[in-house]
C-alpha cells in the first residue's frame, strides 16, 4: 500500500512539472516528453491528468515534490522563513519566465493576505518580470513604495524601474524616490533626501512592512552597471574590496559581510543597520547569481527566497553556502 501512496505521488509531481513545462514554458507535449523522459502518450496523459484534476488555472496550482523539499533545505540552511522554488522551464540566461510567474503569484498572496500593508519594492530585471506577470488586483489600501533611487547617475529613468507598473496593474498608490540611486557625496545623499517630498517617501520605505528585492553580482555587465546607476570603475572598486552579491545596493563578499566601499555612504536606499530583522524577500536566480545569491544568502538579511529549480540546486550543492 506504502509502495502505491508513493507512485501516486511521483506521477503527481511528475504531472506538475508537465504542466509548467507545456502552459508556462510553451512546449509542445512531444518536447515535454523528451524533456522528461517520458513516452508521448504518457506527456500527453500527465498534461490532460493536470488540466482535467483542476491544477492549471491561470496559473498552475500544484507543487513539484523535489522543489518543496529542496524549499525546506534552504529554509534550514539559511535561516529564512520561507522559500519558493519554481521547476525549471530550461531557459537560456537569467530564467525570467519562471522567475516573473512565481514572483507574480508571490505578490498576489501578499496582496490577498493583507490589504492594508506597505510594501516596498526594488528594481531589476527579474521584479519587472514578476510585474508584467502580474494580473490586474485590486489592492484595497496597500501601498508601494520605491526602496531605492530611481535615477541614473545622468538623471535618466531607469529601465528597470517597476513602480510605474506596478502602479498601472493594480490601480493602487505607488510612490517613487525621483532622485538618483548614487548621490555625488554623502553630503549631497542627505540634501536630497532631506527635500520636501523625497522625505515623506523616504520615511514610507523605511516603514516598510514587507520588501521585494532582487539580487545583483558585480561583474563589469552587472545590471546597475548597465543601466547606468553607478559607473564601471565603482563595480571595481566594490570587486577589489571582495564584493560578489548586491542588494538594495549594499555589496557583500563570499562569507556574507558587507564591503565597504566609497558607494556606502552615498547610496540613496534605506542603510545596513535599518534593513536588519526586517521581512525581505529576494526574487532572484539563474547561473551567472548563484554566487551573488550565496553571498546575500549568509548576510542573514533575508527572511524568503523566491528562485528556480537549478539555482536552488546548485545553492545547496555549495559547500561554502
Amino acid at each position: 500500500m506504502a509502495r502505491i501512496a508513493t507512485k501516486r505521488v511521483d506521477d503527481d509531481s511528475l504531472a506538475i512539472r508537465a504542466a509548467w513545462l507545456h502552459f508556462a514554458a510553451g512546449l509542445t507535449q512531444a518536447e515535454v516528453a523528451e524533456r522528461l523522459g517520458v513516452s508521448n502518450v504518457k506527456a500527453h496523459r500527465l498534461v490532460s491528468w493536470a488540466s482535467q484534476s483542476g491544477a492549471v488555472k491561470v496559473t498552475i496550482d500544484g507543487d513539484v515534490t523535489e522543489c518543496l523539499r529542496l524549499e525546506e533545505r534552504l529554509c534550514r540552511r539559511f535561516g529564512m522563513s520561507y522559500a519558493q522554488v519554481v521547476p525549471n522551464l530550461y531557459e537560456d540566461g537569467l530564467p525570467l519566465r519562471a522567475l516573473g510567474i512565481a514572483g507574480a503569484g508571490f505578490l498576489k498572496r501578499e496582496i490577498e493576505n493583507s490589504s492594508d500593508k506597505i510594501i516596498g519594492i526594488g528594481h531589476g530585471r527579474t521584479l519587472a518580470a514578476a510585474i508584467a506577470a502580474s494580473p490586474r488586483i485590486d489592492c484595497g489600501s496597500t501601498r508601494f513604495v520605491s526602496l531605492m533611487g530611481g535615477l541614473t547617475r545622468n538623471f535618466a529613468a531607469n529601465p528597470h524601474d517597476v513602480m510605474y507598473r506596478l502602479a498601472e496593474r493594480t490601480g493602487s498608490a505607488a510612490y517613487v524616490l525621483p532622485v538618483p540611486f548614487v548621490a555625488n557625496s554623502a553630503a549631497d545623499r542627505d540634501i536630497l533626501l532631506s527635500q520636501r517630498g523625497v522625505a515623506d517617501v523616504f520615511d514610507l520605505a523605511m516603514r516598510a512592512d514587507l520588501m521585494i528585492v532582487g539580487i545583483g553580482t558585480t561583474e563589469p555587465d552587472a545590471q546597475l552597471v548597465g543601466a547606468g546607476m553607478i559607473d564601471l570603475e565603482e563595480i571595481r572598486e566594490v570587486q577589489a574590496g571582495g564584493g560578489i552579491g548586491e542588494i538594495l545596493g549594499h555589496f557583500f563578499d563570499e562569507t556574507g559581510q558587507p564591503v565597504e566601499t566609497s558607494l556606502a555612504a552615498r547610496t540613496l536606499s534605506p542603510d545596513l543597520a535599518s534593513l536588519s530583522g526586517r521581512r525581505i524577500v529576494a526574487i532572484a536566480g539563474g547561473g551567472a547569481k548563484i554566487r551573488g545569491i550565496g553571498a546575500i544568502l549568509r548576510s542573514g538579511l533575508l527572511a524568503g527566497l523566491v528562485t528556480d529549480e537549478e539555482t536552488a540546486t546548485a545553492l545547496m550543492a555549495d559547500e561554502t553556502a
